[in-house]
């Protein structure tokens, strides 16, 4: 059993990483309600099993894995129950990052940006490039070789490129 000194700084240190996690979380599902159902899910699990965190390495990379394996599972429950299992990102609720207006419009329309993307690119564009996870990291979070986080990290910055510019010329 933990001191409840470490307990306490396992507690505060899962709760520094609520924003970065619900990030994560909007990748994956494409849902604000889905994802605060699964960072919700993420941190009671971390919490009930903060026994197995052996301190190395880091806590966030820790959790991450936790919160996709958790989202693996629910995929797979929800195409046992309907059939289906993933939900569009278009439409849904928006995280609010900025309170400048201008900022808050360009930041929103960078998220459903991202959000298009398939999950396998906009997690991995997410983690290293807003997040800044190394690319082992990123592999070790995902569960996927380090050479296919650095093919599909090279395909969301190529199609995030091509989405700003066509976005850039339809406003012009």
């Amino acid at each position: 059993m933990r001191p409840a000194a470490e307990t306490k700084d396992f507690r505060r240190d899962l709760v520094s990483l609520l924003p970065k996690l619900r990030r994560f979380a909007m990748t994956l599902t494409r849902n604000a309600n889905d994802a605060d159902d699964l960072v919700q899910e993420a941190c009671e699990r971390a919490i009930t099993r903060s026994h197995l965190w052996n301190g190395e390495g880091r806590l966030e990379s820790w959790v991450y894995a936790m919160t996709r394996n958790l989202w693996v599972d629910e995929i797979r429950k929800r195409k046992v129950r309907t059939g289906s299992g993933t939900v569009d990102a278009l439409g849904h609720d928006e995280l609010s990052i900025e309170p400048s207006a201008e900022k808050a419009v360009y930041a929103n329309q960078l998220q459903k940006m991202i959000l298009s993307m398939p999950e396998g690119l906009a997690s991995v564009f997410l983690l290293v490039n807003v997040e800044g996870h190394s690319y082992r990291e990123t592999a070790d979070i995902l569960g996927i070789p380090i050479g296919t986080v650095m093919s599909r990290l090279s395909t969301a910055r190529l199609r995030l490129a091509a989405m700003i510019s066509e976005n850039t010329e339809r406003r012009a």
